[in-house]
């Protein structure tokens, strides 16, 4: 044993390819001998692994790291700080060791939530089976990308308490409706209540499923969008007015997200967007790109800030030289905001600074909070 190791070590100091990939191969030789617990849980076997992980780890070159996460993800015997070193390395290679590595306890959960990018959280919400100290940190932080693979992770168990909170959630994060629509612990009450915010598809979907009387939620819904008009509206007409309306932004998030999906948004679709006049629209993509809740989006433009907007356009790499024409179509579709004139245009210059969009963005989501 004392020689395996002496060679191992060996092969993880050296730079040379192919002694990189004769490290992989012996790594994937010593996990593929091991058809029982009780041969990679052996203490000799243990000290081997754990003296030559931080080699293996630090040093060798994405694929071979990428490779051994594969290959340790469902490995029950794997060392638990090689593991956690892993589910914090780059996305790709986190994966599958966020999915499905056993050795991850709920803590190591937690705390990928609290210290990881937002990939990696989004990886953690849609693991099977998650503990309630997840589910907790998870609807705590209330991050909108997250709680909707949360919402999607039909694998996991989660108490009415925790399914409150997702359907209220849903009224200001558009992406969770459709799978709470389809999540099989939604009650009739909380089905009820869903109705009232999401699109004509969706609705049909939930009245089918628990028999709801659309008639009466209709009712109800037509006289809530009349008492916001201050009574002005008629009742037939400002129904068929909010359908419409929540229908188009039904579309256009479909739309995005097909768009996403297929790796089709890009910044420059934001200009293209306002140049064609659709301003929901350019805030739904924006949205999309950087990660943000639509409403923060549509706070900043409404704003008396336009280097909120100009953080926002920072995070999702849009060209500085490209700013000022976005600022002017925003203004001259939304009524003159988000407004500051001359001098908040020279302000929102400024978040075009030497930070990166990941900077950007981070400031963004703490500056909104202000408004």
């Amino acid at each position: 044993m004392a020689a395996s190791t002496d060679s191992l070590l060996q092969l993880a100091r050296s730079r040379a390819p192919a002694d990189r990939g004769h490290l992989l191969l012996a790594l994937v030789e010593l996990c593929d001998t091991s058809q029982s617990g009780r041969v990679m849980n052996a203490p000799p076997v243990q000290a081997l692994l754990s003296s030559i992980f931080m080699s293996v780890v630090v040093e060798a070159e994405r694929d071979i790291r990428k490779r051994l996460a594969e290959k340790l993800a469902s490995a029950a015997w794997a060392p638990a700080a090689l593991v956690n070193v892993l589910a914090l390395d780059d996305i790709e290679i986190a994966a599958p060791i966020i999915a499905a590595s056993p050795v991850l306890k709920d803590q190591d959960l937690v705390r990928l939530l609290l210290e990881a990018t937002l990939d990696h959280q989004i990886e953690v919400a849609r693991r099977p089976r998650l503990g309630p100290p997840v589910v907790a940190a998870i609807l705590q932080q209330a991050e909108p990308a997250v709680l909707t693979a949360l919402a999607a992770n039909t694998a996991t168990h989660l108490t009415p308490a925790d399914m409150v909170k997702l359907v209220e959630a849903s009224r200001r994060i558009a992406s969770l409706r459709s799978p709470l629509v389809r999540h099989p612990e939604l009650t009739t009450d909380l089905a009820q209540q869903l109705y009232v915010w999401i699109g004509q598809s969706l609705r049909q979907s939930l009245a089918s499923r628990f028999r709801l009387d659309t008639a009466a939620l209709d009712a109800a819904l037509a006289d809530a969008v009349r008492e916001a008009h201050g009574g002005i509206v008629e009742e037939a007409p400002s129904a068929v007015v909010w359908t419409r309306e929540d229908e188009r932004e039904d579309m256009e998030r479909r739309l995005v997200a097909k768009l996403q999906s297929a790796g089709q948004l890009r910044p420059g679709y934001l200009l293209r967007a306002l140049r064609e006049r659709k301003l929901s629209l350019f805030v739904t993509a924006l949205a999309a790109l950087g990660r943000f809740e639509a409403d923060d989006v549509r706070r900043a433009i409404d704003s008396k800030q336009p280097e909120l907007l100009g953080l926002a356009c920072a995070a999702v790499a849009i060209d500085r030289s490209v700013f000022p024409t976005i600022l002017d179509l925003v203004r001259r579709l939304n009524g003159g905001h988000p407004d500051g004139g001359d001098e908040g245009a020279r302000r929102a210059i400024g978040a075009f600074g030497s930070f990166s969009p990941a900077v950007a963005g981070a400031a963004f989501r703490q500056a909104i909070r202000t408004v």
